[in-house]
């Protein structure tokens, strides 16, 4: 009878073993909580097909932010839902528009939380599309202006870094440009670099409100079988100047983090979006899985791959687990 020298199983034994090895370590510092803003006043409405995440208007989103400090959670990424939508998207670079007033309200109560902002149009046109829309046409350099105009009107009410998530060509290039010219060179760019056009994102049309009313947003978010086009598309965004580049949605393009990652050892996301969070929900709410083991399980795999920082909302619970 053979007898392995080498035993694997001698350093699984029990928890303390497992841990004095552990490859990977998912830490509350690796976390990003998404937020959705809305006008009114004492707003907190929940997202059906996302069990736990909300629509919050201002003064309630202020106390969830409290929440996520208290978690240790390092920052938020905020997207809004204005009161009124039109074709030039003219509440997403408005002065008092909704992510604006939320990010004004976060810095005015001295949190320490950093404040990132979604950069995109769609929860803002009146047809749900990320640019400009002509003859059913979305025209990728108009567009680049606008999105500059609200990059800037965040960061001027506060925002510490912006995250573009458009995917028109050229936008981080008219965003760093655009900040630079009003002198907040120091402010980062999180890029959405490889963003597929993904059917997890459902869920999220709900909570942002931004279903196309035409056609779908595969002419300018990247087709799913692709993964070296992915790498040029982040190559093209650190040439622009983005800071960090991300990969969303996760789970389904964990071999494009670790692409992106190997390629460019450069600061990587990644967003585990809304299908992702909301799958996990109805097999917990079924009893078919344990949430937090699949959770802790998922952003594991997430970081793994190669994110230094997941957008999840599942932050909130992940940060009192790993607690």
């Amino acid at each position: 009878m053979y007898f392995p020298e080498y035993r694997l199983r001698r350093l699984r034994k029990d928890d303390n073993f497992r841990r004095l090895i552990r490859e990977t370590n998912l830490l509350v510092d690796d976390l990003i909580y998404p937020m959705f803003v809305v006008p009114g006043k004492n707003v907190k409405k929940e997202i059906k097909a996302m069990p736990g995440i909300f629509q919050m208007s201002v003064d309630t989103a202020l106390e969830e932010v409290r929440e996520v400090e208290s978690l240790g959670i390092p920052a938020v990424i905020l997207f809004g839902i204005p009161e009124k939508k039109d074709e030039a998207a003219t509440e997403a670079y408005a002065e008092n528009g909704i992510v604006q007033t939320a990010i004004r309200a976060v810095k005015q109560a001295n949190l320490s939380t950093l404040v990132v902002t979604d950069v995109c149009l769609c929860e803002y046109m009146s047809h749900g599309h990320c640019g400009v829309v002509q003859n059913g046409q979305i025209l990728n350099d108009v567009t680049l202006e606008l999105l500059a105009n609200a990059a800037n009107s965040h960061v001027e009410a506060g925002a510490d870094m912006v995250a573009p998530s458009d995917m028109m060509d050229g936008r981080v290039a008219a965003i760093r440009s655009g900040l630079d010219h009003i002198g907040y060179n120091d402010t980062p760019i999180m890029s959405y670099a490889a963003k597929y056009a993904s059917c997890f994102y459902d869920p999220f049309r709900e909570a942002a409100e931004s279903t196309p009313e035409f056609g779908d947003r595969r002419s300018y978010q990247m087709d799913p079988p692709n993964a070296l086009e992915a790498l040029r598309e982040a190559s093209l965004d650190i040439e622009e100047g983005a800071d960090i580049i991300m990969v969303k949605p996760a789970l389904s393009y964990l071999d494009v983090i670790y692409r992106v990652k190997e390629e460019f050892r450069y600061p990587t996301a990644a967003y585990n979006v809304s299908g992702e969070y909301s799958t996990i929900k109805a097999a917990a709410a079924n009893g078919w899985i344990n949430e937090e083991r699949a959770v802790i399980e998922i952003l594991t795999s997430i970081k793994r791959a190669g994110a230094d920082m997941i957008l999840t909302y599942h932050a909130k619970d992940a940060a009192q687990w790993l607690k």
